[in-house]
């Protein structure tokens, strides 16, 4: 620690070691880290450096080292510490620098090269700080990886946070039963993966497992492909056709974003919960089916309910079991886990010889609120995975316009009275889209994009707070 009268430590400390044969610069060096609060110890030869190193190199954040010194030179030891212990920092000092002897120092990884004399010995203060932080967000990075290996993939799903593993466990509860399931939560959050880890750990396993995104299709279109249609049920029928009710017989039929239902589908849906049947569009008779029923919606249909948009007999046919997905922001300690993951499987895909992220690009992910969940976080990667140029994913390949962790709050009240919890959201909601769509310049895909959601869903909100005209484009 600095001593009454030195310069208080503001930096990172860390323990250096200091190689250099010229006893006056090895001591300035040494008193000058030592008063800006690191751990530092000097030796007068490589061959002592790495006997001290030998016996601490677990504690050991950076070498610094002359260039020209007997024994063995500082280019041999940046050899032969790099070769024993890779993610050490190593800075080159020398008093005869040259262009080449510094380009083979840095082809040779060296963090940082000093030419003497250091004026202001601050120079080197800062280097050695610099290096310090680079090699913890190393072993951190290295760290998390091998915790990747470690990791549960529940399914598809990758991640070993507490609210993670609470889901996991509802799921390892329901999935043996024929209980119809309610997975809610935010876009992008991975209801679909969920509603399939279910199928697959039931009796129905064996059996078809189909997706449909309610919200994806017109009401018309979106009755004809749940319980199908005879030949002549309307203009262009000219053949019967099974319903995905049917097609899913005996395994599991996932309905996504159920909350979009228009409310004549709500009716059939009903019938078919309580009855198990259904009638195919332009049949006289009905027909039974056995299927098993997994919704899902970003909305809070009780809510709905509330505001007579979503039938409340319905409702409680679909929330027999309620489970609802953490956002990514309440399983922060998942991510490092999801971008290697996320990593490979877009190298796989594109074809691409990207392995592992820069530090502080993960440093940088990290701080970021991803409120688009785990589903902007892949687009994420799988961009930068398609740019980059070699093995690695840098600062400069995420996305630009990634928002901080933290952000003010909206405000709860005006006039000093707090607003109903309905009006709230209405409001809320509006602003959001209003935002979305003056990034996206009034494209509707893209502001679809952006705010992760079906560009259907995304034009059906639009529509529900009079923007389509306005803002959007077609």
């Amino acid at each position: 620690m600095a001593r009454e009268g030195e310069e208080a430590v503001s930096r990172t400390r860390g323990r250096i070691l200091v190689a250099d044969d010229e006893p006056d610069v090895l001591n300035v060096v040494t008193r000058k880290l030592e008063r800006s609060g690191f751990e530092v110890s000097g030796f007068e030869s490589s061959p002592l450096l790495l006997e001290a190193l030998r016996g601490v190199s677990g504690d050991v954040d950076v070498v610094l080292a002359d260039l020209h010194m007997p024994d063995i030179d500082g280019l041999e030891l940046l050899r032969a510490v790099h070769e024993e212990w890779p993610t050490i920092a190593f800075i080159v000092m020398t008093g005869r620098g040259t262009i080449g002897s510094a380009v083979e120092a840095m082809r040779l990884r060296a963090f940082d090269y000093l030419v003497k004399p250091f004026d202001p010995l601050e120079t080197v203060v800062a280097a050695v700080d610099r290096a310090v932080n680079h090699k913890r967000l190393v072993d951190r990075n290295q760290f998390l990886e091998r915790q990747l290996e470690l990791t549960a993939q529940f399914e598809g799903i990758v991640g070993s946070s507490k609210p993670l593993a609470d889901v996991f466990a509802m799921v390892e509860s329901v999935a043996p039963t024929d209980v119809t399931v309610l997975v809610t939560g935010e876009s992008g959050t991975g209801k679909e993966l969920v509603a399939r880890a279910i199928h697959t750990r039931s009796h129905r396993a064996s059996r078809p497992f189909i997706a449909i995104n309610c919200a994806a299709l017109a009401e018309s279109v979106l009755e004809s492909e749940l319980f199908g249609h005879v030949r002549g049920a309307f203009t262009g029928a000219v053949v019967s056709r099974r319903g995905l009710f049917e097609e899913a017989s005996g395994g599991t039929l996932f309905l996504d974003e159920v909350g979009e239902l228009a409310p004549a589908t709500q009716v059939r849906l009903l019938r078919v919960l309580q009855e198990g049947e259904i009638r195919p569009l332009g049949a006289n008779d009905s027909r039974r089916v056995d299927v098993r029923i997994i919704a899902a919606t970003h909305r809070d249909l009780a809510n709905e309910v509330q505001q007579g948009a979503f039938r409340q007999d319905l409702f409680y046919r679909l929330n027999v079991v309620s489970l609802k997905l953490p956002p990514l922001r309440e399983r922060r300690q998942d991510l490092p886990a999801l971008v290697h993951h996320f990593i490979k499987k877009a190298a796989v895909r594109f074809d691409r010889a990207v392995t592992k992220i820069d530090p502080e690009a993960l440093e940088r992910i990290l701080a970021c609120a991803w409120p688009g969940n785990v589903r902007e976080l892949e687009n994420a990667i799988e961009r930068a995975v398609v740019l980059a140029r070699g093995d690695t994913i840098t600062p400069e390949l995420l996305p630009a316009d990634l928002r901080p962790a933290i952000a003010s709050a909206p405000a709860s009240h005006v006039g000093g009275s707090v607003r109903p919890l309905g009006e709230a959201r209405a409001n809320f909601e509006r602003h959001y889209l209003e935002q979305v769509i003056r990034r996206a310049e009034g494209n509707t895909a893209e502001a679809a994009r952006l705010a992760g959601v079906d560009r259907s869903n995304f034009r059906r909100l639009l529509k529900r707070y009079g923007l389509v005209a306005a803002n959007a484009k077609p």
